[in-house]
């Protein structure tokens, strides 16, 4: 049967980790990697049966998630994020996957977001296919200060049991994240040279919001939809305005 640790990395999730933990508890390991918590997060989890490591100062994300991915005691390896849940479909499924040899190097986990207390199946954020599943003598973490993702070795296999997301506790929160990850973009995309011009600054976030409300359906999930397009074309406007800030040289 194949081994498998589920890595976990956190800060101050004390509200989340318990239940993520909970549902990864049929692996063969579960490992916490904390990055300076000032809450509970590390006792949670510790309590729970996970093993705990601490790696602070926080390295950046993919430095973070490779020195988890590293430190597992198996090489299948499940990543998971603090307010994430494994489905008991996805678990069944991954439980049929263990028992033989895995056909391929990695899995795509499709993720269903809950915002504002329904699912969301519709825009930009469904199905939203996550390699989550590899084994990592054949997978790496990669990517720049946001947006990071697993690279294998080989083709990959999709799997259909999903996993449930919880990414915002409330609007304010969301609002939180959307600031701390355009700062990221621009930094980023400023230090791969792309600039950003007055008319996609006005053009992409329309579009944005067109495409998530009426191509991709948020137009049906009522309140949630209408805020998750609304939300993503000013993610689009505030992450291009950043850009264009930093692209003129002001901080």
């Amino acid at each position: 049967m194949t081994q498998l640790s589920a890595v976990i990395i956190a800060q101050d999730e004390e509200e989340n980790i318990a239940a993520a933990l909970e549902s990864a508890r049929f692996c063969d390991e579960v490992l916490l990697v904390d990055s300076g918590s000032r809450d509970r997060t590390r006792y949670i989890a510790a309590a729970a049966g996970a093993r705990v490591l601490s790696n602070e100062p926080w390295p950046g994300f993919v430095a973070q998630r490779n020195f988890a991915m590293s430190a597992a005691r198996h090489d299948w390896v499940l990543a998971l994020d603090a307010d994430e849940r494994v489905t008991p479909a996805l678990r069944a499924e991954i439980e049929e996957l263990r028992v033989g040899s895995p056909e391929y190097p990695g899995y795509r986990i499709p993720r269903v977001a809950v915002y504002l207390g329904r699912e969301i199946r519709a825009t930009d954020w469904y199905p939203d296919p996550q390699l989550r599943l590899f084994d990592r003598r054949r997978g790496r973490w990669q990517g720049a200060l946001v947006h990071e993702s697993v690279v294998v070795d080989g083709s990959v296999g999709r799997l259909r049991g999903e996993l449930v997301h919880q990414p915002y506790r409330d609007v304010s929160a969301h609002l939180r994240k959307i600031d701390a990850y355009t700062t990221l973009w621009a930094r980023q995309s400023l230090e791969a040279g792309r600039r950003a011009g007055i008319l996609e600054l006005v053009g992409s976030p329309a579009w944005a919001f067109a495409r998530n409300y009426l191509l991709r359906g948020g137009l049906r999930l009522g309140t949630a939809g209408f805020a998750i397009s609304s939300l993503n074309a000013y993610y689009t406007f505030v992450k291009l305005l950043k850009l264009r800030v930093l692209q003129n040289g002001a901080a």
